[in-house]
């Protein structure tokens, strides 16, 4: 990709985003493929950081980091901080827990002792086929609430959620985890759920958390807290978690 073969040819502190109208040879988690019509805000971020450096150490905490960001470009605005639009571990933007609006995906490349990471991003604004967009979200609010808030525009949130991540990552450089955490469970789908361990017939679990690397943390009746990771195969990252042996 142009971004891949730019991002090594700019000087270290300049960010890199680009932005894409349409985007149709679009890649997404597992090798599926990631169709962006007209109305998607969609963009690749080209960051780098330090490997000795708390997020350096803690590489899979960036698409949380991302998939806040965006959550925090329509919520952090005066007026619009009720509208439903949530984080759903490990990379989904969701309208409250009911459906997909947009996701993230992070590739990350140690060279030497520092990451160069691309960040893909991209959620619905403008569009309400074939799901439901952030300005549908909106009017949604307006009528229930008799409010008269303003449509956003998708150039408006990509800036928006560039500048929330960059200072989150700030954050997250001098506090880690707990610095950003709290924001984070305020918004994310899964407080109190359940999910199933291994597959569907696998025993049951409760969601905590995350750990300090980003990783779900379960508790399993008579097991305690454990940490797991997603099965890199299942369509639904929620569907089949695998306790590490």
């Amino acid at each position: 990709s142009l971004i891949g073969r730019l991002m090594f040819e700019l000087p270290e502190e300049m960010g890199l985003i680009a932005v894409a109208v349409r985007q149709t040879q679009g890649k997404g988690r597992g090798g599926n493929v990631w169709l962006s019509p007209v109305g998607c805000a969609l963009s690749t971020l080209h960051i780098s950081i330090p490997l000795h450096s708390n997020l350096g150490q803690r590489i899979p905490f960036i698409q949380h980091l991302v998939s806040l960001a965006v959550v925090e470009s329509v919520r952090s605005i005066p007026g619009y901080e009720d509208i439903e639009l949530r984080v759903k571990w490990p990379n989904d933007i969701y309208y409250s827990d009911l459906m997909k609006l947009g996701g993230v995906l992070v590739n990350s490349t140690l060279i030497e002792t520092t990451f160069h990471i691309l960040i893909g991003f991209g959620f619905n604004v403008n569009n309400s086929n074939p799901t439901i967009c952030i300005n549908d979200l909106i009017a949604k609010f307006n009528k229930e609430e008799g409010t008269e808030l303003k449509p956003l525009s998708a150039d408006c949130l990509v800036a928006r959620t560039v500048t929330v991540l960059e200072r989150l990552i700030e954050i997250f450089q001098e506090k880690g985890p707990n610095g950003v955490l709290p924001q984070y469970y305020k918004y994310w789908v899964h407080s109190g759920k359940q999910v199933r361990l291994g597959d569907e017939e696998g025993p049951l679990a409760w969601i905590v958390g995350i750990d300090d690397y980003g990783y779900l943390q379960v508790h399993q009746e008579g097991k305690g807290v454990q940490s797991v990771h997603p099965d890199g195969n299942s369509f639904d990252m929620l569907r089949n978690l695998i306790v590490p042996k």
